[in-house]
């Protein structure tokens, strides 16, 4: 007569855990094996190379690298970061690097590359991560963020050339914006600010102060222009705009930056 041998089969559960005794042959049957990812692409993964791009300047726009201040009898660990000084016709910017990243400029091509000390390292190597940049960084907690410092450098480029620009599109009946030297719910919070005062379906007008060195301009009662060499701050104060009447699905109204558009959802029946 065949013996049958019987094995041991663990099943967790959420609360505890089961022992079965079963025969040899049905334990595959109940084992549960973890199937591999699946990916969208057949392509074996690559990294980003974004970080490593040139950057092409303009003939009219001068770089310059500032090395960090050095202080006399500190000792600190924290190595503070270099500062890249950008001129245009349309004024002045800078940009911070972090201390791993070095600035190398081609005067006769006019193009600027960003490389990293170790590209063994991976917080070094990757293209993209935090943007937060401060002297207080540890050495040893470097950020990834040379795309971001690399794009960071292209939109001031671009902002003392070219500007940036933000234009929002008020949608529905009676809303209205204009742009006043003064307001009456505000102070100002430097000398000849503007005002952008908006008409949004509120019982009171909304005053927003504009920031410094973004220009805002209204060519059509329905129309905001918003104007500046840093792209953070205008991009930045639209949204803080938009916030006041977001666009809704239903009827299409609201505060639209750029080409933003919206799906309108069927309207509810009951």
């Amino acid at each position: 007569m065949a013996m049958t041998r019987f094995g041991k089969l663990k099943l967790a559960t959420q609360t505890k855990q089961t022992v079965l005794l079963l025969p040899d042959f049905l334990i595959p049957a109940f084992q549960v094996t973890p199937s591999p990812a699946r990916r969208f692409a057949t392509s074996a993964p690559q990294s980003s190379r974004v970080g490593a791009a040139p950057i092409a300047i303009p003939p009219d726009v001068n770089l310059r690298l500032l090395d960090p201040p050095k202080r006399k009898g500190a000792i600190t660990r924290v190595e503070p970061p270099k500062t890249i000084e950008i001129e245009g016709p349309l004024g002045k910017a800078s940009v911070q690097l972090p201390p791993f990243v070095n600035y190398h400029l081609d005067e006769g091509a006019k193009k600027a590359t960003l490389t990293v000390l170790d590209k063994k390292q991976r917080d070094q190597r990757e293209m993209w991560g935090s943007s937060a940049l401060s002297p207080a960084l540890h050495p040893m907690s470097r950020l990834t963020i040379t795309g971001t410092t690399r794009s960071y450098l292209q939109n001031h480029i671009l902002g003392v050339s070219e500007g940036h620009t933000a234009i929002l599109r008020l949608v529905g009946v009676g809303y209205r914006a204009t742009v006043e030297p003064t307001a009456i719910t505000k102070e100002p919070e430097y000398p000849g600010q503007h005002f952008v005062n908006l008409k949004a379906g509120y019982t009171h007008p909304i005053e927003l102060g504009v920031p410094v060195g973004v220009k805002a301009s209204t060519p059509l009662p329905t129309r905001i222009l918003l104007e500046g060499i840093d792209k953070e701050v205008v991009k930045s104060f639209a949204a803080s705009i938009r916030m006041w009447r977001k666009p809704e699905p239903y009827k299409g109204k609201g505060i639209f930056v750029n080409d933003e558009t919206i799906k309108l959802k069927a309207k509810k029946i009951k």
